[in-house]
C-alpha cells in the first residue's frame, strides 16, 4: 500500500503534469487540451501524426520554453522559501527579504541603463549574456557581504543576518531607483518590464543560469534532515552531529544562488517562496524532508498557473507575472501575519 509521503509526491507531480498542460493551451491563440496532448505525444515519439503547423510552432517555440522555464524558477523559488523559512526559524522569511533579489535588480538594471559606457565595445561582445551575468553577480555579491557582516567570533547569527538582508534590500532598491531615474525611454521600458517579472526570457542565455538553478535545487532538497535537527536548536543539532556553521553557510550561499539565477532569468518575482511551502505544509505536515520537495513542486505549480493568467487576462496584451504573483501573493502574506497575531493573543 502506497506510503502518506508518497502518495503526495505523487499527486503533486500529477498536478504539475496537469498544470503544464492547461498553460500550453492558453494564450492568445487558444489551442484544446486534446491538441496540446497529440503534439506531446508526437514529439516523445508515441505517435506518429502530430497537430498544424500553427499550432506546432506557437507550442514549441513560444509556450514550451516560458513554462519549462517557469517550471524551474518556480521550484528553485519554492525550495529556497522552505530553507529560509527553516534557517530563520521565521514562517515569513522569503528569499526576497535578504536583499538577494533587489541586489540581483540591481545588477541587472546597472547592466542595462550604463552597461554601455563601462564596458564600451565590450559590451556588443557580451550580447544576450551581459543582463542575466550582472543580475547573478549582484546576487553574489550581495550574499558574500551578507555573510562577512553576519560573522562574530567564527560564528553566524541567523537573526542577526536577516537584518542585514532588511538593510542591503533597501541599499540595492534605491540603487534600482536611481539608475531607473537615470534611464532613457527605450531603457526605462526594458528594466521596467525586467523588474515586474518575465518568463519570455532568452533560450541561450538563460542556460547557464537554469542550470544552476537545477544543480542548487537538488542540493537543497536532501537537507531535510539536517533542518529538522536545526529546528530544535543550534545547540540540540550540534549535540546530534550537525555542523551548525557549516549548514548555515552552504544553506545560504546555495539559496542565494538558486534567487540569484532566478532573478537572472526572469526577474523579480515575488511571493512564490513565501506561498508554496506554506500551502504544502498544510498536506504535509512540518517534516522538512517532505517540506522540501514538495516546496519545490508547489512553487513550480503556483508560477506555472500564474503564468497562464498573465496570459489571458489582459488579452490581446501580456500582463507580467511578478503582477500576478503580487496580487495573489499579498493578500496571502497578510492572511498569515493576522494568523500570527490572532496567535499571540491566545
Amino acid at each position: 500500500m502506497i506510503g502518506h509521503h508518497a502518495f503526495v509526491l505523487v499527486a503533486m507531480l500529477l498536478l504539475l503534469m496537469v498544470s503544464v498542460v492547461v498553460s500550453l493551451g492558453v494564450g492568445g491563440a487558444d489551442i484544446d487540451v486534446g491538441k496540446v496532448l497529440v503534439h506531446l505525444a508526437h514529439r516523445i515519439g508515441l505517435i506518429g501524426t502530430g497537430v498544424d503547423d500553427f499550432s506546432a510552432r506557437v507550442l514549441d517555440s513560444l509556450r514550451l520554453p516560458r513554462i519549462l522555464r517557469g517550471v524551474v524558477v518556480g521550484a528553485g523559488l519554492g525550495v529556497s522559501g522552505a530553507v529560509m523559512q527553516s534557517l530563520f526559524r521565521n514562517p515569513i522569511a522569503d528569499p526576497g527579504f535578504v536583499g538577494v533579489s533587489a541586489s540581483a535588480a540591481f545588477g541587472a538594471v546597472a547592466m542595462i541603463v550604463a552597461g554601455g559606457v563601462v564596458l564600451g565595445s565590450y559590451y556588443s561582445q557580451f550580447g544576450p549574456f551581459a543582463v542575466p551575468v550582472a543580475a547573478f553577480a549582484g546576487a553574489v555579491l550581495a550574499t558574500s557581504l551578507i555573510r562577512m557582516l553576519s560573522r562574530q567570533d567564527g560564528h553566524t547569527d541567523a537573526a542577526f543576518m536577516l537584518l542585514i538582508g532588511v538593510a542591503i534590500n533597501a541599499i540595492a532598491f534605491a540603487g534600482v531607483g536611481i539608475f531607473t531615474y537615470m534611464a532613457n525611454d527605450a531603457e526605462l521600458r526594458s528594466l521596467t518590464f525586467w523588474q515586474m517579472g518575465t518568463l519570455s526570457g532568452d533560450g541561450p542565455a538563460d542556460m547557464p543560469a537554469l542550470v544552476i538553478m537545477a544543480v542548487g535545487i537538488l542540493y537543497l532538497v536532501t537537507l531535510g534532515t539536517p533542518l529538522n535537527l536545526f529546528l530544535l536548536g543550534e545547540a540540540e543539532a550540534r549535540h546530534l552531529g550537525i555542523d551548525v556553521e557549516k549548514l548555515k553557510r552552504r544553506a545560504t550561499v546555495v539559496t542565494a544562488l538558486v534567487v540569484g539565477a532566478a532573478v537572472a532569468v526572469s526577474g523579480i518575482i515575488g511571493f512564490v517562496g513565501l506561498v508554496a511551502p506554506h500551502l504544502v505544509r498544510l498536506v504535509t505536515g512540518p517534516d522538512n524532508k517532505m517540506v522540501l520537495p514538495t516546496s519545490a513542486l508547489g512553487g513550480a505549480i503556483i508560477l506555472t498557473l500564474a503564468d497562464a493568467i498573465a496570459r489571458i487576462i489582459v488579452l490581446p496584451a501580456e500582463l507580467p507575472i511578478g503582477l500576478v504573483t503580487g496580487i495573489l501573493g499579498g493578500p496571502f502574506f497578510l492572511g498569515l501575519l493576522l494568523r500570527e497575531k490572532r496567535r499571540r493573543r491566545i
